[in-house]
């Protein structure tokens, strides 16, 4: 990602340590920007070297005796690297509810549990099973469904999770998650859905606002993105030409572009929190806007029930 003069000049963007490494994370004590390499996990956020050797010069043996046990039962290292963990917890999770659903017998008993389907959020078509908006990511329709996905995540993953931190990266993803599905339950109610798609459109959408609020070039990502939205709209336009049925075509493509565009959107929107509230003294109001639009999504399904249902 190339970045303007303007980025560039401005240091808070860079890890204090190292000018040359763009960071979104900050040290909870000085407020300074560090990168994964500086960064120690703390009970709430991370601290940079500097405020590390200050805390254990201050420390009391007692202190520095349950450091040291932690330290040995805790995987900081992994952290401090800038390892991006969830990226591969959610790649491997995903892989295998895959793999599993290989198993004859009990691929069809596994995709019938985990996909989303509209009317299962409606009481008088049977128990409501509000999961399926979230466990749809993890079930897919074949090889090249998953494959594609989840190498969309490792690119885009294994470089904003460490600019977030893993918590919102996470926290990101199952928005984005939701967001698809209450956007396949507002345009198209009576479709079946699987995949991580939603999500992964959440990512685009989060790296598109935050790369540009740090003054980074966000062209190369918009046009990745423009040209993921419209590929099912070309294959469905060039299919029509020979069946004169858009609309037909479109939906033969097998390609959710309802999920595309809620998880688009839905990921904007959590990108501009981040990017809005990235100060520690703004986590209150990034966590309560954060619930606010979890509130709205989950307000945004009583739509179908009253229009379609």
């Amino acid at each position: 990602m190339s970045t303007t003069e303007e980025f560039r000049r401005n240091s808070d963007n860079f890890c204090y340590r190292h000018p040359d490494r763009q960071s979104f994370v900050l040290c909870q004590r000085c407020l300074r920007t560090v990168c994964p390499e500086c960064r120690t996990p703390a009970a709430v956020g991370v601290i940079c070297p500097e405020c590390m050797a200050q805390q254990q010069a201050t420390e009391t043996p007692a202190q520095k005796k349950a450091q040291r046990r932690w330290s040995r039962s805790a995987p900081m290292a992994a952290v401090a690297s800038g390892r991006p963990v969830a990226t591969l917890t959610i790649i491997a999770i995903t892989g295998l509810a895959y793999v599993i659903g290989l198993v004859p017998g009990v691929g069809g008993i596994i995709s019938n549990a985990l996909a989303f389907y509209p009317p299962f959020l409606v009481p008088q078509f049977g128990p409501i099973e509000p999961w399926r908006l979230f466990t749809a990511a993890l079930v897919h329709s074949g090889f090249f469904h998953i494959g594609l996905n989840m190498l969309a995540l490792w690119f885009i993953g294994r470089n904003l999770e460490p600019l977030l931190g893993r918590w919102r990266f996470v926290v990101l993803y199952l928005l984005g998650a939701l967001g698809g599905s209450v956007a396949v339950a507002l345009l198209a109610p009576s479709t079946i859905v699987v995949g991580a798609s939603g999500a992964i459109f959440a990512l685009f959408g989060a790296l598109l606002v935050i790369g540009r609020h740090i003054g980074a070039d966000i062209r190369v990502i918009a046009v990745l993105i423009g040209i993921n939205f419209a590929w099912p709209f070309v294959v469905a336009f060039i299919s029509s030409l020979t069946t004169g049925d858009f609309g037909a075509a479109l939906a033969n493509v097998g390609v959710s572009w309802q999920a595309h565009l809620g998880g688009l959107v839905v990921g904007a929107l959590v990108g501009l929190i981040y990017a809005r509230t990235r100060l520690l003294r703004q986590r209150p109001v990034q966590i309560g806007l954060l619930i606010a639009l979890t509130i709205v999504l989950f307000g945004l399904l009583v739509i179908p029930v009253v229009v379609y249902y």
